[in-house]
């Protein structure tokens, strides 16, 4: 809830307690959130008391109090005479202050972590700064990428806050509009294992509560704050190379990219000399669908003919012509290990050579 639904909700509940009218200014004099439609002060009473030094001052109608919010100049009228009314008056003063003091508080700490992952302050300031906001520098953390497949899915956002609700100590923020981030806070005895854990949580999570599909990915375990940055870093490489190489699955670990990890470093140029090795004048696109889903199948299957054949209902004699059709075209024989794995890697170099091509990379 913003901080301007949180006060006009507290000053609808002192108005229905004690009968008494509120509304508080900014610094222009404007109003911000009332209970009535009051008349206000004139602008050159409101003047003079922002020019006073009191913190508060009445007439028979209302009082002005002074709010220390930090950054502003806001005023609080109250409408109502009597010691009842300057002691509600004061109250309200005390609470109003509370709210706009942890609002910015929690504001301050959402920039600073936005800041940190950006890699935007150097080690004294990040400490410095981390110790006046009362973040601990140096515990383990990992940094979460949610990324959801339907743009800018607000109830995905509502429900990732409401999982971590109790954990008080977790980051929830976004830096554009490529992804939620979680900056999870993690005990020592929290392994890799765990993380695929949350991640997974977070995937069937978003699929039942907020009814949206959604990638998550991880990085590695950071140790203080000034790691945060590269750990965002590799969240946000998870997330890239599993959708382009790994794109059945949903949660995608920096630690477990496989061969992914290192074709998305290749230069574009080289895995093209690659892929023209393997297919030739031909490419991975002029294979018919149903072909490339028999050896992804066969693939996943460790190049098992009996099993692959047993779950796409295919009989067995029917694949090995389809092999042996690709064996002629491209002469490599798919059931052998070593041309099945350079099929492999042509299939995953080929789907990063698109891959590149439609982000410009």
């Amino acid at each position: 809830m913003k901080i301007q639904q949180t006060l006009q909700k507290s000053l609808e509940d002192w108005n229905r307690i004690s009968g008494l009218d509120f509304c508080i200014l900014d610094e222009n004099n404007q109003i911000y959130i009332t209970t009535c439609d009051k008349k206000l002060p004139s602008v050159e009473k409101l003047t003079q008391f922002r020019e006073d030094a009191a913190l508060c001052v009445s007439n028979r109608s209302c009082s002005l109090y002074k709010l220390d919010n930090g950054s502003g100049d806001m005023l609080l009228i109250v409408w109502g005479s009597g010691d009842s009314a300057s002691t509600i008056g004061e109250l309200a003063v005390c609470q109003i202050e509370s709210l706009l003091s942890a609002y910015a508080e929690k504001t301050d700490k959402n920039s600073f972590m936005q800041n940190l992952l950006l890699d935007r302050y150097s080690q004294v300031e990040a400490f410095n700064k981390a110790a006046k906001l009362h973040i601990s520098p140096s515990v383990r953390r990992a940094v979460f990428l949610v990324e959801t497949k339907q743009h800018k899915d607000e109830s995905a956002l509502a429900t990732i806050r409401n999982i971590f609700s109790a954990r008080t100590r977790d980051f929830i923020t976004a830096l554009d509009d490529s992804g939620i981030i979680v900056v999870r806070e993690l005990q020592n005895t929290e392994s890799y294992e765990e993380l695929d854990g949350i991640a997974c949580m977070l995937v069937d999570m978003l699929n039942t509560e907020a009814m949206t599909s959604a990638w998550v990915s991880y990085s590695n375990v950071a140790d203080d704050i000034m790691e945060l940055s590269d750990a965002y870093k590799e969240a946000r490489t998870a997330l890239e190379v599993g959708k382009i190489f790994y794109a059945e699955k949903n949660v995608f670990g920096y630690n477990q990219l496989g061969i992914g990890r290192l074709i998305y470093q290749l230069p574009t140029q080289v895995c093209e000399m690659f892929v023209n090795e393997i297919f030739g004048d031909e490419s991975l696109e002029s294979i018919d669908d149903e072909t490339l889903n028999i050896i992804r199948t066969f693939f996943e299957n460790n190049l098992n003919l009996s099993e692959t054949s047993r779950q796409l209902y295919v009989h067995r004699n029917t694949l090995v012509y389809r092999f042996e059709k690709l064996q002629k075209r491209f002469g490599l024989d798919v059931r052998t290990f070593e041309d099945a794995l350079a099929f492999k890697l042509a299939m995953m170099v080929s789907d990063y050579i698109t891959y590149s091509r439609n982000h410009g990379k």
